[in-house]
């Protein structure tokens, strides 16, 4: 897609995302789409109807980015943010996996689902957004007067050098064959894809559920569309014979454009990319602050007004909009602590159960594989902690997450400390 301006080029990405980020919230609420609510359907219930539907979205993405790829439609190797690095900080994908799924599981949903509670009427979810969005705006900006930020101060001196620099990037075509890292994507994908399609159509539940299938093709679809749409505008200058992507025309903005009006904050946000939620609602809080700064507008901060908008609109047209609030103090508190660890986990992590676990997963990258696991380990072990506190009330925090291992065949059925009832 060819544009005379940046200007205009950029006004028809935001509002193409938007339109995106708007069907993709009506569907998530109408079909229930829940990541969180997929691991408690498995954990819980032993249904894994959900999960498939979630599986359903990443085939889907992975297919489809991968065939772009491959045609020249997406090039995802300098992404934003960049799963392909060839730094592997596979602890802060293991850590921050692990206290996102925790913190999804004690905030009632991950990050999308926030936005879909938020515009189905969860006065809990705005708490749990607002919260997630000042941690997510610290970790990667300083402090006023400072050049710290959380991230810094908490992490990165103990943390960053657990990172693995690898010589290649570290997307599993990439590892397998740097010579010819997206012909083997294409061929290792497809074979992923497969597999998973394979599962996921075999459920004779899942095949009977239009609503199962209509959740992961519109999820995945979504996020192909965010990554076409990243890469696909181009700035077209006619007069001097040259094209531009829009990172390419920030990059080159004091040699092409006569004067700095309309040029954005920063050049990283016009990277190829797709949907993720924990750091767009930072950037969303940077610009809500800045007094609502164009310059500041990104992918991101279009998409969680688009997902909300489009829940809001949904929940009006179904009437099933509804003020929630908190039942009492403890859930209160509970949501606050699970906003806390979404707040760091995301930004550690790189992204949410859509960020990683869907988008992420689309570029085969190791790191999004690592997040994706911790996620729902560390969502199903909290879920499982939570039900035998339930059951036992009397019973120590240690013996339950004990018990908790055991259910989830992590430690040897002769250590279990409470008996299922």
């Amino acid at each position: 897609m060819l544009f005379e301006s940046f200007s205009v080029a950029q006004s028809v990405l935001l509002w193409a995302v938007f339109g995106v980020a708007f069907v993709l919230g009506a569907v998530v609420n109408k079909t229930n789409f829940c990541t969180m609510g997929a691991v408690s359907d498995m954990v819980n219930m032993g249904d894994y109807s959900r999960f498939r539907s979630w599986l359903l979205a990443i085939s889907v993405a992975i297919i489809g980015m991968l065939v772009m790829e491959y045609i020249g439609l997406v090039d995802a190797d300098g992404s934003f943010p960049p799963y392909r690095g060839s730094q592997l900080v596979w602890f802060e994908n293991l850590l921050g996996g692990f206290l996102f799924g925790i913190g999804m599981t004690l905030a009632s949903g991950c990050g999308n689902k926030t936005l879909i509670r938020i515009g189905g009427g969860n006065i809990k979810s705005i708490v749990v957004f607002i919260i997630i969005a000042i941690i997510a705006y610290f970790m990667t900006s300083p402090f006023p007067g400072s050049d710290q930020t959380l991230f810094s101060i908490l992490f990165y001196d103990w943390i960053r050098p657990l990172a693995i620099n690898l010589d290649s990037q570290q997307d599993l075509g990439s590892i397998i064959n740097s010579d010819n890292p997206v012909l083997t994507r294409l061929v290792l994908g497809g074979l992923i894809a497969g597999l998973m399609l394979f599962y996921i159509f075999r459920a004779q539940a899942f095949r009977a559920n239009a609503e199962y299938w209509l959740a992961g093709i519109v999820v995945g679809l979504a996020v192909l569309a965010g990554w076409y749409l990243s890469s696909s505008i181009i700035v077209d200058m006619v007069d001097e014979g040259e094209q531009y992507t829009l990172l390419q025309y920030y990059d080159n903005w004091d040699m092409i454009s006569d004067s700095e009006e309309g040029k954005p904050a920063q050049g990283a946000t016009l990277s190829a990319q797709s949907f993720t939620f924990i750091n767009p609602m930072g950037q969303t809080a940077g610009y809500l602050a800045s007094g609502l700064q164009s310059s500041l507008l990104t992918f991101g901060i279009i998409s969680v007004f688009g997902v909300i908008l489009g829940s809001f609109v949904w929940s009006l047209l179904t009437k099933s909009f509804r003020i929630e609030w908190f039942f009492n103090i403890k859930d209160f508190v509970t949501h606050v602590v699970g906003a806390l660890l979404m707040g760091f986990g995301g930004v550690l992590a790189m992204g949410c159960t859509i960020g990683q676990g869907i988008t992420g997963l689309s570029t085969l990258a190791v790191g999004s594989m690592i997040a994706f696991v911790a996620i729902i380990f560390g969502s199903a072990l909290t879920m499982k902690i939570q039900y035998y506190q339930m059951l036992y009330e009397d019973a120590s925090f240690f013996a339950a997450l004990i018990t908790a291992l055991v259910e989830l065949k992590l430690l040897p059925a002769a250590m279990r400390k409470l008996e299922a009832l």
